[in-house]
């Protein structure tokens, strides 16, 4: 988490470039978030760094820090998430260590403070005030409007999971130890202030969680306080530690987390498989069985290491080649675990189709593009050799708000399968703004119909 860059003794920069620290005045009126698209919402919540400069000089580089003297955006940000929040939240049944953490930094470590159960506020206060212990509430978008409200947007943005904790720490303590994380970090400061150390990544893009000695971190790279309204980016691997300075009130900070296991090696794993898969069917060396005893070197072979070395490259050829969509289980878990489009009200239109039924002469759009992919795989009614593919449609419109980034919890996916024969006219949807039903590139006016009335029962399209 940074702060102004510290030059070195020599008058150089250790290590990478340091973060940017933008002090923005409420001059212009107040800096309200903007939720006319997922891209809008990102610009107004990095404001006034543009998108553009954000991605080429921050993203995955070097921290973010923007102070704001906003009072109307700090108004807004103490809105999201209050300390007195947990108060009615603990009424409709939190438990320790699924909702609610308990914990405080003793000498270095974490010391968690966790009851057994269920949560009872007024021992969760006690703890707070008496025991100076942080309390860190677990994806509270899963209970707060407005929380949905701006997440929802993120996953639409990114293209992955958005995830989210509270941290609310009372005065003269902390809550954490010195540790980095394997997400891209958000920090929006709601009450009181916060004191952040940040320090030089020892594992750059970093793919797992690990908390860090004080004598490995060296001097931090930036220091600096947040106060309500203020926002604070750094990337995945930036080692980290923040407190609230004694004498002053409590500190309530959201921290927005996106992008774990989100990388090109994740997604190289992903699909590595079916291309396999797919390429065995056709290439008869790469069914031919392993040399007698493989297995059981010691070391891998000189001439098992070329035949693997000339498959690779064979497989990068035929990727090269094709513009088929890639089976990717990531796609589905990424859509299957997201979070539903935000609605006010009961949320009917995402559930029950309405309006015009479709016809062969109805002109049709994709609706909820953003929380709709496709993808291919096989059919898992055969088991044959020649296994045909399916086009598969998945959508978070029936996904469960409650069990967002919950981990543990239960989900299924939602969605359609067609015929691979079906792509073209599922491509004719997806990339024109309206379409004719007639005019879908499949043989039939029945099957025409057939895919439109689909598409419309499962809230995915409407007739315009």
């Amino acid at each position: 988490m940074p702060k102004k860059a510290k030059p070195a003794e020599n008058g150089k920069e250790e290590g990478p470039a340091p973060c940017k620290q933008v002090k923005v005045e409420a001059a212009g009126g107040p800096c309200t978030l903007n939720f006319d698209s997922p891209s809008d919402l990102f610009e107004s919540l990095i404001s006034p760094i543009k998108t553009e400069t954000f991605f080429q000089e921050f993203w995955e580089q070097k921290p973010l820090l923007i102070q704001r003297d906003d009072p109307a955006l700090a108004t807004y940000y103490q809105s999201l998430f209050r300390l007195s929040d947990l108060k009615s939240l603990c009424s409709r049944g939190m438990y320790y260590g699924r909702d609610i953490n308990v914990c405080r930094c003793v000498n270095g470590k974490k010391k968690v403070l966790n009851k057994d159960g269920k949560v009872h506020f007024l021992q969760l206060r006690k703890d707070f005030d008496q025991k100076r212990a942080t309390i860190q509430f677990h994806q509270p978008q899963r209970f707060k409007d407005e929380l949905w409200r701006i997440q929802e947007k993120l996953e639409c943005y990114f293209g992955s999971l958005v995830g989210s904790n509270v941290y609310i720490t009372p005065a003269g303590s902390q809550g954490l130890p010195p540790h980095y994380d394997d997400v891209e970090v958000f920090i929006l400061q709601l009450e009181g202030e916060k004191r952040w150390r940040l320090y030089q990544p020892t594992v750059p893009l970093a793919r797992e969680y690990s908390v860090e000695a004080e004598g490995r971190i060296g001097r931090p790279a930036h220091e600096f306080t947040l106060k309500p309204g203020d926002f604070l980016y750094f990337p995945r691997g930036t080692i980290h530690q923040a407190d609230t300075p004694p004498g002053l009130a409590h500190s309530a900070h959201l921290t927005i987390s996106t992008y774990q296991n989100n990388s090109w090696g994740d997604f190289l794993l992903d699909t590595i498989s079916g291309l396999v898969f797919d390429t065995a069917k056709e290439d008869l060396e790469l069914r031919g069985g392993l040399p007698r005893q493989l297995l059981l070197q010691v070391e891998t072979t000189a001439v098992a290491r070329r035949r693997l070395s000339g498959f690779l490259r064979m497989l990068a050829d035929r990727l090269e080649g094709t513009k088929e969509l890639l089976s990717a289980d990531m796609k589905k878990d990424f859509v299957m675990n997201r979070l539903p489009p935000y609605y006010v009200g009961d949320g009917a239109e995402l559930s029950t189709p309405g309006g015009q039924l479709p016809r062969l002469d109805s002109i049709v759009r994709l609706q909820f593009k953003d929380h709709i992919i496709l993808t291919v795989g096989p059919d898992p009614d055969r088991s044959d050799e020649t296994q045909e593919k399916m086009v598969y449609i998945y959508h978070s419109l029936k996904n469960s708000r409650e069990t967002h980034m919950m981990g543990n919890e239960e989900t299924e996916s939602h969605g359609l399968r067609f015929p691979l024969s079906h792509m073209d006219a599922l491509r004719q949807i997806w990339n024109t703004t309206a379409i004719s039903v007639k005019d879908l590139n499949l043989t039939t006016d029945e099957e025409k119909e057939s895919l439109a009335l689909a598409l419309w029962t499962e809230c995915l399209i409407q007739v315009v």
